[in-house]
């Protein structure tokens, strides 16, 4: 069984700013289900908490189907949850969502890494935009810059991707699991692909990741011009266009590559595992 507890962070403040509530529900399902499948497990159910400051019902009922839709998408429940009215303690007006998820993995499936040897190849799972992680940043980018919500990339608002929901990999990735060399998962979120992806190596090894091999996205371009943003602090508050990386034997690496690509889940090979002592190493610099 594996459990899993999440709140979509500081994107609900732009998302209720915005109008956009079913999309910060999405992100909140999506995120979690994107936590449990690196260890192959299926979603099973969740439950949702709704704290307010004063209940309006046609907004929680808004919250709840789209939370509920969400499930429905990814094969898995809304089987309950918790709504909370704290008047004195939260403004009217202002929600915090959370939420928790089970899933199910069979003991003898459970992938956490420990199979991660030399030679293995890092591949990385193209990202939508930012997800879920980045937004303290991007507020701040907002508020001195408010005319950049109506600027365009490549012909769509930057409202519209900060804002565009968090891609789930549930059904990319569920024709994975029973994949011979599949050796570890990483679900890019706070701390970017350095953070994340060392949690899952083990201590005799290093992940050696080419920056240069990094599809950035150009939404990352844009917030690192406009806020002088470095690239390491970049790479420390952004999935840099990568949402989850696989690592997998050599000889399994295409397949596992080919698999998603044909199902519209760009993926391709960012770097290697050498020995070492469970570090990630970057090597090169980013495109932008």
């Amino acid at each position: 069984m594996a459990l899993k507890t999440e709140e979509p962070g500081s994107k609900q403040k732009l998302a209720f700013k915005y109008n956009r509530i079913e999309g910060i529900c999405y992100d909140m399902v999506n995120h979690l289900i994107n936590d449990i499948i690196v260890v192959g497990a299926k979603p099973f159910s969740i439950q949702d908490a709704i704290i307010c400051g004063k209940i309006d019902k046609e907004i929680i009922k808004k919250i709840v189907k789209s939370i509920a839709n969400a499930c429905r998408e990814q094969d898995c429940m809304l089987t309950g949850g918790e709504t909370s009215e704290q008047p004195g303690v939260i403004e009217a007006g202002t929600y915090i969502l959370t939420s928790n998820i089970v899933g199910v993995v069979e003991k003898e499936k459970i992938i956490d890494g420990s199979k991660i040897k030399e030679e293995d190849l890092v591949i990385a799972v193209k990202s939508n935009g930012l997800h879920t992680n980045g937004y303290s940043l991007v507020r701040a980018l907002i508020d001195k810059n408010p005319g950049i919500i109506n600027k365009k990339i490549e012909g769509v608002l930057f409202l519209d991707i900060i804002l565009k929901p968090h891609k789930c990999y549930w059904k990319d990735f569920s024709g994975l699991f029973d994949m011979e060399g599949l050796n570890g998962i990483a679900h890019i979120t706070g701390g970017g692909i350095g953070d994340n992806l060392k949690r899952i190596l083990p201590d005799n090894v290093d992940a050696v990741i080419d920056l240069n091999k990094v599809k950035t996205l150009p939404i990352f371009e844009l917030i690192k011009n406009v806020g002088n943003v470095d690239d390491s602090e970049m790479l420390r508050t952004f999935n840099m266009g990568v949402g989850m990386i696989i690592i997998s034997k050599s000889t399994s690496a295409d397949e596992i590559i080919n698999n998603l690509n044909n199902k519209g889940c760009s993926s391709y090979v960012i770097g290697d595992i050498a020995k070492g002592s469970g570090k990630v190493i970057f090597e090169n610099k980013l495109k932008f």
